[in-house]
């Protein structure tokens, strides 16, 4: 690569990281926490009425027309222009949206980044919204028999927060990561690459503990931190919005790898999915909520996770945020990523998923620069994916038993299978 194109390339980096500063969606679209406390009290008084929660419109004019400019001086035949043009539309995408709060354009904006529940893909012939059933179904009858006990959240918050501070500073042992415990959080942890703010006087469970460490801390503080490492490009450290798919899919797979993803978690993420389906049909807030409880959530739980479709948008319903359309759809992404990869003996595309904040094709595009150095490797890369060895197990297993029919088998048949194993007959 000529100097010339060097050069080129850390002033675009640098233009656009400059630029897109001021562009914080989740903090653009946070609901006040008195929100909460006055529609819960008309719940249980039995007059539930919609939430007023006014958020204005943000005008990113000035930085829409720099990331415009920018994206017209990049040349998309090359690897490097090209993640810069994809960056910089990534952001203006979320600019207009953000300036589009309370009106349906803001929800078209939300699906250009982030899809929809029954967005399909080419190759495959199911959805977000197809696998949200399937893992509902799938659960339904353990949680209806009671056979999985509740999950317990029974610790207070400063205790909660000082076991959070050890397991996050045995994981970043260069890099230093607050927790701090915040009055004015609506939600009950909210994590970014330098802090973890945990909701004031809230109790939390164990799981809550592995679920933070291994989702928020080992992956999307630790991928910003990487990027944050790199020399050549600081639009790795941006967490631009056209990687959150790829970043919440393997955050929850690392959940998965490390035994952290409960039923009840899982069951979250694709009720989520459905709520979003239905409140774009036209569901209101409240009509999402009582589906909530309905499907087991506390009333508290319920509210928040109706919130997360809304902020941004319209509680009479069909203006939605779709972020958590990316869970699901992130998760069988990352999991055919990393399978493909295995399957192809390409194990550095794995670990360059961990160099900063990157799409999968942003992983198979620049690995010639993870060749040459220009971008570095990354420094924290969470233990289950070191070894693509041991994932390769897992994996190969996991196809196997897919292939396995369940569909007649009962636990009686155990004991005869042992009998007939014992007589020469199995």
């Amino acid at each position: 690569m000529t100097s010339s194109r060097v050069e080129k390339t850390i002033e675009h980096d640098a233009l656009l990281a400059d630029t897109v500063k001021r562009i914080r969606i989740l903090a653009a679209l946070g609901w006040p926490v008195e929100a909460e406390t006055k529609f819960l009290e008309g719940w249980r008084a039995g007059n539930p009425a919609l939430p007023r929660v006014k958020l204005d419109a943000q005008d990113f004019s000035r930085e829409i027309e720099t990331l415009e400019m920018l994206q017209s001086r990049c040349d998309r035949a090359h690897p490097l222009d090209n993640l810069i043009f994809k960056t910089a539309r990534s952001y203006a995408t979320a600019a207009r949206m953000l300036g589009a709060i309370g009106t349906p354009a803001f929800t078209t904006h939300s699906i250009a980044l982030y899809g929809k529940p029954d967005d399909r893909y080419k190759t495959q012939t199911y959805t977000a919204l197809d696998a949200a059933d399937f893992f509902l179904q799938k659960t339904d009858q353990l949680l209806g028999s009671y056979a999985v006990p509740p999950t317990v959240a029974d610790i207070p918050v400063d205790r909660f927060a000082e076991r959070l501070r050890d397991g996050v500073d045995a994981i970043f042992e260069d890099d230093k990561v607050e927790i701090v415990i915040d009055a004015e959080l609506a939600s009950k942890a909210i994590a970014g690459s330098n802090r973890i703010r945990l909701r004031a006087g809230a109790l939390y469970s164990e799981l809550d503990l592995e679920q933070l460490l291994v989702h928020e801390a080992q992956i999307h503080a630790a991928t910003m931190h990487n990027g944050k490492r790199q020399n050549n490009l600081r639009l790795l450290s941006l967490g631009a919005p056209r990687t959150t798919r790829t970043q919440e899919g393997l955050a929850v797979l690392a959940e998965l790898m490390t035994l952290s993803l409960d039923i009840v978690r899982l069951r979250r993420i694709a009720l989520r999915i459905k709520a979003i389906e239905m409140a774009l049909d036209g569901a209101d807030f409240i009509e999402i909520f009582k589906g909530f409880l309905d499907a087991g959530q506390t009333e508290e739980e319920s509210y928040q996770s109706t919130v997360r479709c809304f902020r941004g948008g319209d509680v009479r319903g069909k203006t939605v945020f779709t972020k958590d359309t990316v869970y699901l759809k992130g998760l069988v992404e990352v999991y055919a990523f990393l399978a493909t990869c295995i399957h192809e003996n390409r194990p550095e595309l794995a670990s360059y998923l961990f160099a900063g904040r990157l799409t999968l094709g942003d992983a198979i595009e620049l690995a010639p620069y993870f060749e040459t150095g220009f971008i570095d490797g990354p420094h924290y890369v969470p233990h289950w994916a070191k070894d693509l060895r041991t994932l390769a197990s897992a994996f190969a297993c996991n196809a196997f038993f897919m292939r396995t029919d369940l569909s007649e088998v009962k636990l009686e048949n155990f004991i005869a299978l042992e009998e007939r194993t014992a007589t020469g007959n199995g």
